[in-house]
Parts: C-alpha cells; sequence; structure tokens
C-alpha cells in the first residue's frame, strides 16, 4: 500500500523494510505524531539468551525509544510455562520456574545494549508477565476474560490452521497461550498506558485478539504492527548456522564467532541487513547493499563491525576485525579466536580429531566433521586435514592448535 508517513518512527519501519501488516496505519500514525507511545513486544524465556532471529524485534524497540517512545521489554515469565504454538511442529518442553528465572536474568542483558532503561518519559520498562498471570484465578479468568474468544475464529488464525492441516497435536495448554498474550496486552494498556504491540508476523492472530480484548473490555483504541519473518535469501531461518543458534549474549558465542556470522553474510543479503540491523542511512546502505565482485565484501565487514557494536561494544567489534584479518590475510592465530580448553582426563590416551571439531563447533555431528574431513574442507594448523583417525594427545595440544573448516571458521584447541 501507499502511505505517506507523519511520524518519524512508521517512516524508519517502513523506509527500512521492518513492516509487514499493521492493523491501522493512519490511527498509529496519528498517535505517534501526537505524543509519546508506549509500546512493547513479548519475549517467551525459553532459554539465556535470544538470537539473531529476535534482533528484528530488538531493533524495532530501539527506534522507537530513538524516534522518541517508550519501549516495554515483556518477559514471559508467565507464558513461557504454557509455550507458544505459533507455527510450531511440536509442543514446547515445559520448563521449572528456577529455569525461567535463569533464562531470564540472561536475557535481561541482551537488551541493556540496545535500549535505555530509566524514569524519563522515553524511558525503557522491563516487565514480567508473571507479575498478573501468577495470580489469576481460573474460574474468574473464564468467566470475565475467555467469553470474549470464538474458538471459531482462534481456529482460523494460520498458525493454528497449519498445525491442525498437518494433522499435529495442539494440546488444550498451548490453546490458552493465545487467550493470556491478548489479556497481557489488556493489562499493559491498563497498567501502562500501552497502545502498540508489536512482533514477528506469526503474532498477527495473537495481537489481534489482544487488540479485541482491549476495546471489549477497556472501550480503548490500540494497535498492532508486525515485522516480516525473516529468512536469508538461500532460504534458512535467520538465527541459525551450521554450528547453531547464533546467540547475543556474548556467554555463549563469542563476539568474534557473532562477528564472522554477519561478515559470512549472502551477498544478495547485505543491503537489507544494513537497513534492519545496522543504524547506517538507507541511502548508504542501499549504495553497500549494491556493490560487486570483492567490493562486497567490504560491505560485509562493514555490516559485521556495525552490528558487532551495537550487541557488544566498539572495542569488541575492532577486536573481531582485527582477528579476522590475522587469520585470513597473514595466517595468524589470532586472539580472539573461540578457544576448545580440554583437560588432561578428557584427553586421556587421545582424543579423536573428529570429536575435537564437534567440540569446538566446526562441525554439527561425527558424521558432519568425517565429511569435511572427506571432502578436503577441513586444516589443521594451516595444513589439510585429510585423516579422520587422526588423535590427538596432550602433548600435540600443550601448544594451540588451530582448526579450520573452509575459509571461514577457525577455532583453538588446547590443553587447560
Amino acid at each position: 500500500m501507499t502511505y505517506h508517513p507523519k511520524s518519524d518512527f512508521m517512516a524508519v519501519m517502513m523506509t527500512r523494510g521492518f513492516l509487514a501488516d499493521c492493523t491501522d496505519y493512519q490511527g498509529l500514525d496519528e498517535a505517534l505524531a501526537k505524543g509519546v507511545v508506549p509500546a512493547y513486544i513479548g519475549f517467551d524465556a525459553t532459554a539465556k539468551s535470544l538470537h539473531v532471529g529476535s534482533l528484528i524485534q530488538i531493533m524495532m524497540l530501539r527506534w522507537l525509544q530513538k524516534t522518541g517512545h517508550k519501549p516495554i521489554t515483556l518477559m514471559g515469565g508467565g507464558t513461557t510455562k504454557v509455550g507458544d504454538p505459533s507455527f510450531r511442529a511440536d509442543e514446547r518442553p515445559l520448563l521449572s520456574a528456577e529455569q525461567i528465572d535463569d533464562n531470564i536474568a540472561g536475557i535481561k542483558k541482551v537488551f541493556s545494549a540496545y535500549i535505555r532503561y530509566d524514569e524519563s518519559p522515553g524511558g525503557a520498562l522491563m516487565l514480567n508477565n508473571a507479575e498478573w498471570l501468577d495470580g489469576l484465578n481460573y474460574l474468574d479468568f473464564l468467566r470475565d476474560i475467555g467469553r470474549h474468544f470464538s474458538i471459531n475464529r482462534m481456529l482460523s488464525f494460520e498458525s493454528v490452521k497449519s498445525r491442525l492441516d498437518r494433522e499435529q497435536s495442539l494440546s488444550f495448554l498451548e490453546f490458552n497461550y493465545m487467550i493470556l498474550q491478548a489479556y497481557d496486552f489488556l493489562e499493559l494498556n491498563r497498567r501502562y498506558g500501552c497502545l502498540l504491540q508489536m512482533g514477528g508476523s506469526d503474532q498477527w492472530g495473537n495481537i489481534v485478539g489482544g487488540i479485541d480484548l482491549t476495546r471489549r473490555i477497556l472501550d480503548h483504541e490500540v494497535y498492532g504492527l508486525t515485522s516480516p519473518l525473516l529468512t536469508t535469501s538461500d532460504g534458512k531461518k535467520m538465527g541459525k548456522s551450521a554450528a547453531g543458534a547464533i546467540w547475543l549474549n556474548a556467554d555463549m558465542l563469542s563476539s568474534y564467532e557473532f562477528w564472522q556470522f554477519w561478515r559470512n553474510t549472502t551477498d544478495a543479503d547485505v543491503g537489507r541487513f544494513l537497513k534492519l540491523y545496522t543504524e547506517l542511512p538507507v541511502d548508504e546502505c542501499g549504495r553497500l547493499g549494491a556493490l560487486g565482485g570483492s567490493e562486497i565484501n567490504a560491505a560485509k565487514i562493514i555490516l559485521a563491525n556495525e552490528v558487532t557494536t551495537l550487541a557488544h561494544g566498539r572495542a569488541a567489534s575492532e577486536a573481531a576485525e582485527a582477528t579476522a584479518r590475522e587469520v585470513f590475510e597473514k595466517g595468524g592465530i589470532g586472539d580472539d579466536l573461540p578457544t576448545l580448553i580440554l583437560s588432561a582426563d578428557e584427553i586421556g590416551d587421545g582424543i579423536s580429531i573428529v570429536q575435537v571439531l564437534v567440540r569446538s563447533g566446526l562441525a554439527a555431528s561425527g558424521k558432519e566433521a568425517k565429511r569435511l574431513i572427506a571432502d578436503n574442507g577441513a586444516r589443521i594448523d594451516d595444513q589439510p586435514l585429510t585423516d579422520a583417525g587422526l588423535m590427538l594427545s596432550a602433548s600435540d595440544l600443550a601448544a594451540p592448535v588451530k582448526l579450520s573448516a573452509g575459509k571461514k571458521r577457525h577455532a583453538l584447541v588446547q590443553i587447560g
């Protein structure tokens, strides 16, 4: 659709590629142009860190604050106990209260790098929906809230329909998730004047449910805005790599590996990712993304530097780039490479190279490690690794050994 926004926030969402859909473009835009709009995104605490797949939502909250509005990061301490079924093929594993609290503590670290939490009008709020969900009386909730939901309509939402069409089980526990998320929006509007819920396009049904509930019970006008569900140009889900999830917390993934993920971006994705994940001007993002040949590699380094600086700070970004140059251009080992430290007990009489490749994250499985060696894709101290049966002894690992998978992924291994 052609719509010319009045507010800075909507202009950013539209020009940088954040906008998939909105429940009322004009109404939301006018509210944003009028004054400070509190807006929230919910994050369930299913792991100790968020990964790159959540970064588009974090950047939306960052831009919201940069354009003068109030972000609310809602931790799903309550909803994580149920599990969001949206576009999943199976039910989420249930976590204990202690696991959920540990995960929330880890996730909170991510946000502080992107969003300012303080008492100012645009200062962000960090909330936990366990605050209002844990104390609900089930019968009162059914009577006061549940009666506003149509099963027919809930079944029509794509996230539910796709699961049922595949004849995969959808438990009653998960079916309640939609109602709980809707109730979150109602409570955030009632308590904090929250006018907008944002999320990925898979959350559309949940967001619309919250808008309907808030209108019915409080007669307040509220809005929903979704971002596209991102895949890379080769069809892979954003946030995953061959070695696993690309975590945002440095204690779960080193800043070097994080930098390297962005440096390895496919040529076709560079311009789009610069717009979404950095704050470089849109025209500059377009110019860099249009570069061809070896010049696109310079754009990828800019992308890696900008994204890593936001997540981990300028010093970490510069150290990662320096390590990459040391490794790629000079054949050195670099100071910042991910390092696997093995104890003498783990090595024993010797440890197989296949096991070490898996443990260091350069291969996802023993089978993949053997295939890497067979395809001449593995190197040890910059020499071809051809023997999948190679055993490394404690003396072999007295000094750091550099392992490589292809030209771009490296790790050090040593005894500690």
